[in-house]
């Protein structure tokens, strides 16, 4: 059934490429986006792009903005930076106005500074480096950055007594899980509990974690910080069960698709997993309950936290054209101009947020929630 899922959204991502084509230039906003859509990292690449079309849908159906239509045209780039750069002048070819991504990290910060050059507005759902947004004025982001991310979990952690002994295994090769863990370590020298063993992995050795796991074990570690994607995050649960060593594990956003994008892991393993997000598809608000219930009538299981970093983006986008008072017949330099000036002035409600606002950085303001993985589901923590 799994299979099936993402093979029938490959082909409507496939459908929205070819129906993006039929409009003349000038007549709608044309939207971009580019993530992992194949590979390894595809949940989080599938999930942009469908809760990103499930917000087009509703603002086309709902009379557009400023009764203007939007295209929303994906591409695909493997989570490979050169395959995004790719994907990207794809893209300009096409007439891309606005940028949606690109979703991870590295093919972010490669395409960023194309769009810098090009002055292209860029709004990353997911790329929480902090270069993904450096190269010029022109980028933006829906998430939180990697200096949050590990500040908040060493808070969260400490203020809730989670663990007085504390392990951290990370990826020194990725500026996505190295930069969380660095500040993580920096804020854990402020809360009450210590870091008794930390364990680096590369790109190169990331599929033996037997070594870090037995020096977290032998530490006499309560909590394992998890800094890194779902897929090395399966390895490590699985090499642990089978070391019979079961400590609290605490992961970050990229452990978001835990539950789905691992062909053959033992779901069970990941109960009572913790993990820092804005997104929890549990709550009961009005606009996430309408969300989840779309994206399952249309996508067949639960979106994740990129699903809704996307939906929230397009949305984000549509608030700043309107503030901006941009037409489609402007070029995107233009646009990006009065876009991003409107990027500071909007608040946005959203599914990741409420009062979601920017700085001149690019970077937003609100707060995260923690999720515990219990009866493999997401479920809200206090």
């Amino acid at each position: 059934m799994k299979k099936f899922v993402k093979l029938a959204s490959v082909v409507c991502v496939a459908a929205m490429m070819v129906s993006t084509v039929a409009m003349a230039d000038g007549e709608t906003f044309k939207i971009g986006g580019i993530g992992p859509m194949t590979g390894a990292a595809a949940a989080y690449g599938m999930g942009v792009m469908n809760g990103a079309q499930i917000a087009v849908d509703e603002i086309n159906e709902a009379g557009g903005v400023n009764g203007v239509q939007l295209e929303f045209n994906p591409q695909d780039d493997e989570h490979d930076a050169e395959k995004s750069v790719n994907a990207y002048n794809t893209l300009k070819d096409w007439g891309m106005q606005m940028l949606l991504g690109s979703v991870t990290s590295a093919p972010c910060i490669a395409v960023e500074a194309e769009a810098a050059n090009d002055n292209m507005f860029l709004l990353t759902p997911s790329g929480s480096a902090v270069d993904c947004i450096t190269a010029g004025d022109n980028a933006f982001r829906v998430c939180f950055s990697d200096p949050s991310q590990g500040t908040a979990s060493a808070q969260y952690i400490g203020e809730h007594g989670l663990a007085e002994k504390v392990a951290a295994i990370y990826d020194s090769s990725d500026v996505y899980s190295s930069g969380i863990y660095a500040t993580f370590k920096a804020e854990a020298e402020n809360q009450p509990f210590e870091i008794v063993s930390e364990e680096a992995f590369t790109a190169d050795s990331k599929t033996d974690f037997t070594v870090q796991i037995q020096k977290a074990k032998d530490a006499g570690a309560e909590l394992v910080f998890l800094p890194f994607y779902y897929n090395e995050a399966a390895l490590v649960f699985t090499q642990a069960a089978a070391m019979d060593y079961a400590p609290l594990w605490f992961g970050v956003d990229g452990m978001d698709g835990i539950l789905t994008g691992v062909e053959g892991f033992d779901t069970s393993l990941a109960e009572g997993v913790m993990l820092l997000t804005p997104f929890s598809a549990d709550a009961q608000d009005d606009l996430t309950k309408n969300f989840v219930a779309k994206y399952q009538e249309e996508y067949g299981e639960v979106p994740n936290q990129f699903a809704a970093d996307a939906y929230d983006g397009i949305y984000i986008m549509k608030a700043a054209i309107e503030q901006a008072g941009v037409t489609p017949d402007m070029d995107p330099s233009a646009i990006c101009d009065a876009v991003k000036a409107a990027m500071t002035e909007i608040s946005v409600d959203g599914l990741t947020g409420s009062g979601m606002t920017w700085s001149a950085d690019g970077e937003p303001s609100k707060s995260p929630k923690a999720v515990v993985i219990e009866d493999g589901a997401y479920k809200g923590m206090e």
